[in-house]
């Protein structure tokens, strides 16, 4: 099975890190670029100072690398329509930032289902959100993703979203983990989301006894990753494949030094067949 489908990592995995000590774990480790989420200590702003845009333009350039995509924070779940129109505006930077950063796509969460309120309710919030921000993403020449994350972890419920604003600058990306632990197979996700597939991130996790999970290495957790890359392969996908290791959010897992080069290795043997 030929390697076939270009790597990055999410800077979530290395919150500690300069961008210069991420551009060398990348080329150390054969990755094609960055997915940034964390960058210089915080969550990537939006209002970012053009000097800085420039700088990290030039830096990625000069190692011939790729900024795969940017990982905003927005989400239109609110019942208030003032709430929903300010993460518009915010999706809206988000883009213009990505466009200046040469980045094609930009990674928005759908929300949670507030209370007193419905999935069928918060999806039209949200589609109306989406298509409210068409019109930059074309401007911007960005796409726009939807992730399986929140309210929105199956594939089921980002394709209803999807369904409702079939705009070309807006697609899905599919982290493993999510619908797997909400009960949806991988072969359920790839039919909801597989012909507006753009992004996927890749996490491996083993359920605990009281059923929360622990982030683990790749292949040492129950998280179908392999199954995911071998479909993807089969089903001619040619997008990214983003190492998520969420170090950011769970500094007691395994250090990016030891994480990063094992996701590159152990994708890199699942897409070339071997054990």
């Amino acid at each position: 099975m030929p390697n076939q489908l270009p790597l990055v990592y999410s800077t979530l995995g290395c919150p500690d890190w300069s961008l210069e000590r991420m551009i060398e774990q990348a080329v150390a480790d054969g990755y094609a670029g960055l997915e940034i989420r964390v960058l210089d200590g915080q969550i990537i702003p939006a209002d970012m100072p053009a000097q800085r845009r420039k700088e990290i333009r030039d830096l990625i350039r000069q190692n011939g690398l790729v900024i795969a995509g940017l990982g905003a924070s927005t989400r239109f779940s609110s019942p208030d329509p003032a709430e929903r129109r300010k993460n518009q505006e915010e999706l809206r930077r988000y883009l213009e930032l990505a466009n200046d950063l040469e980045s094609p796509m930009v990674r928005t969460f759908g929300g949670g289902v507030a209370e007193g309120h419905t999935i069928e309710q918060t999806i039209d919030w949200l589609a109306e959100g989406l298509a409210g921000v068409m019109e930059t993403a074309v401007a911007q020449g960005v796409t726009v993703l939807l992730e399986t994350h929140d309210a929105f972890c199956r594939g089921q419920e980002v394709a209803a979203t999807l369904a409702k604003v079939e705009h070309p600058n807006l697609k899905a990306v599919w982290d493993t983990h999510h619908p797997y632990r909400m009960g949806e197979s991988v072969a359920d996700t790839w039919k909801y989301l597989g012909h507006r597939l753009a992004h996927v991130h890749i996490k491996d996790a083993r359920r605990r006894p009281d059923g929360e999970w622990d982030l683990v290495l790749l292949g040492e957790g129950e998280v179908p990753n392999r199954e995911v890359v071998e479909l993807l392969l089969a089903k001619g996908y040619s997008g990214y494949l983003s190492a998520e290791w969420e170090k950011k959010w769970h500094p007691s897992i395994e250090e990016p030094e030891i994480a990063l080069p094992q996701h590159a290795r152990v994708l890199r043997e699942w897409m070339e067949g071997k054990k």
